[in-house]
């Protein structure tokens, strides 16, 4: 609020051409003419006290000057030598350039002293200029009595025009002074009231009334409306109090009026009949005459109930204009035109969407929700905990924007079923979008609807069917998305999984946005090396590696097997499979990452199973007041094929003996040698590493696929040639670069490692060698295996075998150095179901064991190395023989 100061006897003075600044009026301008650039450095901005500055009001020559005091250019001897440059000085909305330099700038001779509210800098690019933005009060008036200039800006000696606090009493007791002040606070009053029952806003500016001077408040009020500069510059120069009470009482009146016939005008518009209306009765008449000539059909009422369903839909404001200018067009199309059929279903979309409509959440309940994850997934203890965490913020901060969960692993890991417990845990609906194979970018946002047989996007249609807008939607095998021709869904994908962009989601089909933010997203994939850095970079990636033996079979007793007896119409009465038997499919006929096999093959025996309870209750016909007849002589004659012999139980009996007699039965145990019969012979066994290694030239290493960690042998072989080197197997560039690097090492090292007599010896001299990579369909790549090839090769030169429980991963340079690796937990737990009992890994991947089970490190011997000698030491029996003194 504007308040008395004392003023100085000279001000810095800054000129407004056409405008003025009156007392108790805040206003914001741009400077960056190098004149207004200076005087607010020098003035404002490096002075630590909030400086002050004078506004001049300034106007063209051309224009004709009014009554009101003017300063030209002969005003100070000063501003005479420079009368050709004042045109150079000015703010950017105010600019005095561009005129003819001939040309006299008219300077008002009254002016207000201005303080700065706020002052910010900033620099022009790519012009480098410097600019300032102010924020300008007006304090009081003043008097110019000299104009003169400081460097590039003008300075002027002013004389104070404000009344003294004397003076102001007598004023005060004047009457003709009363009575202007209550006329101007009624007229005043009014104006308030008027617009505050228009804009629903004015309580600031009552508080105005009651607690400003009046003679600043009619500044303030003058300020606030459009009117001429003319006008301003009148009320400038009006320092009488009278004066100026007199001239504001004429304005505001004047603004009052104006508003009046605004409103009188609106009213007599709003009276006349409106277009709807003309149109509802207009369409009332058609369908009276369409009933008179029996034309009546029930098209109408569909669109009736179709306006009804959209106008219950809740859309926003701009899509429901957007909705009723198609609805339009729609009653004024015929059936059988072109298009109909496709502007109706687009509609029918439009109300079938959940704009407004979502699933009410409960009040989360962390133990419950934990509680239900554990009975649904065992294990997982990680991913577990941080969907925990992702509830609790939501039960602190129910609209926070939730990350995008990536669930990354092999298949047969719980990924989709885990996205299934989320949203059972947020009481949320469901909805499992699949993106494998997906090529075409219409897929995630539409076709546009000019198009024959154009549709929504899989989005859209999803959360049609789903019917609300908060569901948790699955999308599933995020990283097996293509692109062609046709264009890339996994750009597309970038706008619907950022919770900055997707609030305003727009389908090529709808052509309106819609708001996907309160979606709560949750991807799946295989690997991570397809997804796009872009769109990886907008999820939080939680890896499911995979489980071990111990893990699996907790999952096999707790879910696999009853959800295998309830899909097969069986239950634990007539089939049971003991742990022993689970850990031998675990052992002997699955090796994983997931459990999808080991359901496979338990289903299989459950098959068995059911071949022989339907066979049973074929041959053997039970009076439907009876339980199964299932005792072990009906058993032992149906696998002998024999007759069947039943005992008889006479109807007069009592009730519990004849239950007793039933309850003999006893259920199908799987036992090993059904196994065998139901399942084959065994596919592994934990002597094959044995005896793949059993001649030298064979190294066992540990590699990641899509389906989780492997084992892979590479064996080496020599043969008489020119000194080439073989590689089959499939592989790919990498892996074919780290066996010529690893070949280069051993030849380097013959002599170290007793490979030959003296360093002038070459291994290759007169024979081939050939590296193969069994299971030559599969293809192979990847920078870890540069340390199992290195140990085949001196497996193979040496003629000694590597030790057949140790398994390794690691990649090296050509100086011997081992490098870290990916995929360790995934790997770890490979060899862990193959019986490897111990594993060499990078010195640098000690970090990565955090994460493996302790119970799998508990059975397994890890070893790091840092360098390719150390390699060599822990993979041979007995050590690795080496000079004493190796040249490195």
């Amino acid at each position: 609020m504007v308040e008395s100061v004392e003023l100085p006897s000279r001000l810095a003075i800054l000129p407004f051409r056409n405008k003025v600044l009156l007392p108790g009026a805040i206003i914001r301008i741009r400077c960056t003419s190098p004149s207004s650039v200076k005087l607010v450095e020098q003035e404002l901005w490096q002075k630590e006290e909030k400086g002050l500055i004078g506004i001049l009001p300034v106007r063209d020559a051309e224009e004709t000057p009014s009554v009101s005091p003017v300063i030209s250019h002969g005003v100070g001897t000063d501003l005479t030598e420079r009368s050709s440059k004042t045109q150079a000085s000015s703010t950017d909305s105010h600019k005095l350039n561009g005129k003819n330099p001939q040309e006299v700038i008219h300077w008002h001779a009254r002016g207000v002293a201005a303080r700065a509210l706020h002052l910010s800098r900033g620099v022009e690019k790519p012009s480098g200029r410097v600019t300032y933005m102010v924020v300008l009060e007006g304090l009081c008036r003043f008097s110019v009595q000299e104009l003169g200039t400081r460097g590039t800006y003008y300075i002027a000696r002013i004389t104070p025009l404000e009344m003294t606090k004397a003076e102001m009493e007598h004023v005060e007791q004047d009457p003709d002074f009363i009575a202007l002040s209550r006329r101007f606070k009624a007229t005043a009053m009014e104006l308030i009231s008027l617009l505050e029952q228009k804009q629903k806003a004015g309580g600031r500016t009552k508080v105005l009334l009651e607690t400003v001077p009046i003679h600043k408040l009619a500044d303030i009020f003058v300020a606030s409306f459009e009117i001429s500069f003319e006008e301003q510059l009148c009320m400038l120069d009006s320092v009488d109090l009278k004066v100026r009470l007199s001239k504001a009482t004429e304005l505001v009146d004047r603004h009052l009026q104006s508003i009046r016939v605004a409103e009188k005008i609106t009213q007599k518009v709003e009276g006349q009949l409106s277009k709807s209306q003309k149109e509802f009765l207009l369409r009332q008449q058609m369908r009276a005459i369409k009933e008179e000539l029996g034309d009546n059909d029930d098209d109408e009422d569909d669109l009736a109930a179709l306006e009804g369903k959209m106008q219950s839909a809740g859309m926003p404001s701009n899509i429901w204009k957007h909705a009723q200018r198609e609805l339009r067009r729609l009653k004024k199309m015929q059936p059988q035109q072109p298009g109909y059929n496709s502007s109706r279903v687009y509609l029918e979309l439009l109300a079938d969407l959940p704009w407004q409509k979502a699933t009410e959440e409960h009040e989360f309940d962390l133990k419950a929700a934990k509680e239900r994850l554990d009975s649904d997934h065992y294990g997982l203890v990680k991913v577990k905990q941080r969907i925990i965490e992702y509830l609790a913020v939501r039960k602190l901060k129910p609209d926070a924007r939730g990350p995008i969960l990536c669930f990354v692993g092999p298949p047969g890991v719980g990924k989709t079923s885990l996205a299934s417990s989320i949203a059972a845990a947020l009481g949320r609906k469901f909805i499992r979008i699949s993106l494998g194979g997906v090529k075409d970018e219409a897929d995630i946002r539409g076709h546009r609807r000019t198009y024959i047989g154009s549709m929504p996007g899989r989005l859209i249609d999803g959360l049609k069917r789903v019917a609300v807008c908060n569901p948790v939607m699955l999308l599933d095998e995020i990283d097996k998305t293509g692109s062609d021709v046709r264009g890339d869904p996994a750009s597309a994908l970038l706008e619907v999984l950022d919770p900055e962009q997707n609030k305003t989601f727009n389908d090529h089909y709808l052509n309106v946005p819609f708001d996907l933010s309160k979606v709560t997203f949750i991807a799946t994939a295989n690997r991570l090396q397809p997804i796009p850095p872009p769109l990886l970079d907008r999820m939080e990636v939680i890896e499911l590696p995979g489980y071990t033996p111990e893990e699996k079979l907790r999952i096999a007793m707790q879910h696999l097997i009853p959800r295998v007896l309830d899909q097969h119409g069986l239950s634990s009465e007539f089939l049971q499979i003991p742990e022993a038997v689970v850990t031998l499919i675990i052992q002997r006929y699955t090796r994983e990452a997931g459990v999808r096999n080991l359901e496979r093959n338990l289903a299989a025996l459950a098959r068995a199973a059911a071949v022989k309870v339907a066979e049973q209750e074929q041959v053997v016909p039970l009076n439907q007041d009876m339980h199964r007849l299932a005792s072990p002589l009906v058993e032992n004659r149906l696998a002998g094929g024999g007759e069947v012999e039943m005992e008889v139980i006479p109807i007069g009996e009592n009730n519990h003996e004849i239950s007793s007699a039933l309850n003999i039965a006893s259920p199908l145990v799987v036992d090993e040698s059904m196994l065998e019969k139901v399942l084959g012979p065994p596919r592994f066994d934990d002597k094959e590493a044995a005896e793949r290694v059993a001649t030298p030239g064979v190294s066992v290493g540990l590699v990641w696929t899509n389906f989780g960690g492997e084992v892979q042998f590479i064996e080496a072989t020599a043969m008489v040639g020119k000194g080439e080197l073989h590689l089959t197997g499939q592989l790919g560039d990498v892996i074919k670069e780290s066996a010529q690097i690893a070949l280069t090492w051993v030849r380097a090292r013959a002599a170290d490692l007793k490979l030959a007599i003296t360093d002038e010896i070459n291994l290759l001299q007169g024979r081939d060698i050939h590296i193969h990579f069994p299971a030559g369909a599969v293809p192979k790549d990847g920078p870890s295996a540069g340390i199992t090839l290195v140990t085949a090769l001196v497996s193979l030169f040496g003629q000694k075998s590597v030790r057949a429980d140790t398994a390794m991963t690691g990649e090296m340079t050509l100086r011997g150095l081992v490098l870290p690796v990916g995929g360790i937990k995934d790997k770890i737990l490979a060899a862990h179901r193959h019986g490897i009992k111990r594993v060499i890994l990078p010195e640098r991947n000690l970090k990565d064991l955090v994460e493996v089970p302790s119970a799998v490190l508990a059975n397994l011997e890890v070893v790091l190395v840092k360098r390719m000698e150390e390699v060599l030491e822990q993979a041979f029996d007995g050590g690795c023989p080496w000079r004493q003194h190796s040249r490195l």
